[in-house]
């Protein structure tokens, strides 16, 4: 198997090996052992807003192999759904990316002491690999609804560490590798609202964001890949080198000026913060992974008074959290060949679920 080297500092260089494995396999259950069960008649229906992953805090403190660096970032009303049914002993999987799910009911099974199976149906919001969440997304609304079909053995919070531990990406081959993952997705789309992530998956805080306010989110054009080899070799060298440098100012950002300003409501100053960080640590390194002409396109947003500007995880979705309408969005966007790619709004419920038969 290839191995990817990390480097931090000058002095800190690791070879990691990039090993796949099948679903099922290299499963942390957190020591959670089998709880009581009752399974429910009839189908179960979770559904999970997407997300905008604002930034890492500290990317030296994660890797495919350890969930962690803190980290913020909001919900979104686009959706992903996982409608579950409990079967007798084997598990059906209707979903284009069928090894996702099928290692994470192994982890699900193995934390519960569930012996029997599941009918499982996934729909996600389809915009892959572009910064909006959809792994995360699906792997929240799956295990919500597995455990609902099960009387709920599991708190919201057990789930969302089980999936922070065991965060995997499909590979072509039909097998899983271990990702990335902050917490920051998983907190965000459960809660609803505006997420704060410390180490460790450990939901540092969490508030309403932008109630009635628009959300534009914009998809540039871009050349340069943002997953696999290339996430990889980004976000584990310059990231973690510049977040040696600016971990400590971002952290100050949002303990104290951005959580003040969630609890105030007060948009521009959240987008004053978050505007700063886009050219702190890591933040930077995703945004010049795609060359300058992001920076440009954002500080023409900016220049246009636009309130909230933020490219999403690496990119290269940028969104925008404004007053303004769409008309008047569009309106910004056309002398600059830019046009809205999604219109919706910040979700502030999180989480829906229903039996549905």
């Amino acid at each position: 198997m290839p191995k990817m080297k990390i480097r931090g500092g000058d002095l800190d260089l690791v070879e990691y090996e990039f090993s796949p494995f099948s679903p099922g396999e290299k499963i942390n259950a957190l020591g959670i052992e089998g709880r009581h069960l009752a399974p429910v008649e009839g189908k179960v229906r979770a559904t999970a807003p997407g997300r905008i992953h604002l930034t890492v805090l500290d990317m030296n403190r994660f890797a495919p192999n350890r969930p962690g660096g803190g980290g913020v970032g909001f919900a979104l009303q686009i959706s992903c759904f996982a409608e579950v049914e409990c079967t007798p002993r084997e598990t059906s999987i209707d979903y284009s990316r069928e090894p996702i799910v099928r290692h994470f009911v192994a982890v699900f099974k193995e934390a519960t002491g569930y012996s029997g199976g599941f009918s499982i149906k996934v729909r996600d919001h389809e915009n892959k690999h572009v910064g909006l969440g959809s792994t995360g997304s699906v792997l929240v609304a799956l295990a919500t609804a597995m455990n609902v079909a099960l009387g709920e053995p599991l708190t919201k919070d057990e789930i969302r560490l089980l999936i922070g531990s065991n965060y995997v990406e499909e590979t072509e081959d039909g097998r899983v590798t271990l990702g990335f993952e902050t917490g920051v997705g998983p907190a965000a789309v459960t809660y609803g609202g505006m997420a704060v992530m410390g180490d460790e998956l450990a939901l540092a805080y969490h508030h309403p964001f932008a109630e009635g306010k628009n959300v534009f989110v914009i998809i540039p054009e871009t050349t340069v890949s943002s997953s696999g080899r290339e996430e990889f070799d980004l976000l584990m060298n310059r990231a973690r080198n510049l977040d040696y440098q600016d971990r400590e100012l971002k952290a100050y950002f949002i303990l104290m000026d951005l959580i003040p300003a969630l609890e105030r409501g007060d948009l521009k100053k959240i987008g004053e913060v978050i505007w700063e960080i886009e050219f702190r640590g890591s933040k930077r390194a995703e945004v010049e992974h795609h060359g300058f002409l992001i920076y440009q396109h954002m500080s023409r947003l900016r220049e246009a008074g636009l309130e909230f500007v933020g490219m999403s995880s690496v990119g290269p979705s940028i969104a925008v959290v404004t007053e303004r309408s769409e008309k008047e969005m569009d309106e910004i966007l056309a002398p600059m060949g830019l046009a809205i790619a999604i219109s919706t709004k910040v979700d502030n419920v999180g989480l829906k679920v229903e039996r549905i038969g």
